[in-house]
């Protein structure tokens, strides 16, 4: 099958891409790598340095008789979407868009979205939270997640097009990036790592469902033969605090840095946590890496 991951250089696509190549499939990657990383491209893909926003992506529709897409590429930071807005309006739902029309007018028979959990359902109204929560995310990112998530409705009327949406948990492990504002694990890590403080937002006892990237990798790879259209929950219905994540990676750091606290972040939500009882009842999904090991694991990665 001939398959276009958009943001195929980055931490969950690069992951996705080497997963779809060892399982024969010939992968097509579109990335404009500005948060990419060249060594993570797989060498057996077919590589184009664009956006997805860009008219020129048309051309990779030309050249590529594609059969499915698996859309990673975004704009994934939950506060720059506070910030700007009207960028992350422009990466998240015009970028996606984009892809929508060519998949259309090329003839893709399918799209893997990569959405989110807890910001597109915002404080929950019971744990865990399954896929027929209500939705009230409360940032711009959650938003346009979930507008994307409409618009694959309205292309499945309208054109047929089949879609599997994976609303991910707080996926985290190795490649992930350290530098920006989300991905605590990651963040924590590299400054432990790097001799650097970390610092905690408010008491640390905010909790979220932890996710490693070899199983959200592992969901990516049975949506390919999902019937859609169907959205489902990629989690693991277990609540991890902060506290617990700096603890644990400075202890398989080897370091002894204190806690240190600093003012909460306003607006954070406290709890969040998915049930992935339907893509378990539906595909046999299952998550298979528990927090303590997918910890070891990240850190061993970034010592490297």
């Amino acid at each position: 099958m001939n398959i276009l991951v958009t943001g195929g250089a980055g931490f969950i696509g690069s992951n996705i891409v080497d997963a779809y190549v060892a399982k024969g499939h010939n992968v097509i990657i579109i990335d404009n790598m500005s948060t990419g990383v060249k060594e993570y491209i797989n060498p057996k893909a077919k590589f184009y340095e664009l956006d997805v926003c860009d008219a020129g992506i048309s051309k990779v529709f030309e050249e590529n008789k594609i059969d499915l897409i698996n859309h990673h590429a975004a704009q994934i930071d939950l506060r720059k979407s506070v910030d700007d807005p009207a960028f992350d309006i422009n990466v998240n739902i015009a970028g996606s868009v984009n892809l929508l029309q060519n998949a259309i007018k090329s003839g893709v028979k399918k799209f893997i979205f990569a959405s989110t959990g807890g910001a597109i359902y915002g404080e929950h109204d019971y744990f865990p939270a399954d896929e027929e929560h209500p939705t009230r995310p409360y940032a711009p990112y959650g938003i346009n997640k979930m507008c994307v998530e409409k618009y694959l409705y309205y292309y499945n009327h309208v054109y047929g097009l089949d879609y599997v949406v994976l609303r991910y948990a707080n996926v985290y492990g190795p490649r992930q990036n350290p530098h920006g504002e989300c991905g605590v694990i990651a963040i924590f890590t590299d400054r432990i790592l790097s001799g650097n403080q970390p610092l905690i937002n408010g008491p640390g006892d905010q909790t979220r469902d932890y996710v490693f990237v070899n199983d959200v990798v592992n969901a990516n790879v049975l949506a390919v033969d999902a019937k859609g259209p169907v959205i489902y929950n990629v989690a693991t219905t277990k609540e991890t605090d902060v506290n617990y994540i700096f603890n644990r990676i400075n202890k398989f750091a080897g370091t002894k840095f204190e806690e240190k606290h600093g003012p909460a972040k306003l607006g954070e939500q406290k709890r969040s946590v998915l049930s992935y009882e339907k893509i378990k009842k539906e595909l046999g999904w299952v998550p298979k890496t528990e927090i303590e090991e997918g910890l070891r694991i990240t850190t061993e990665f970034f010592k490297k």
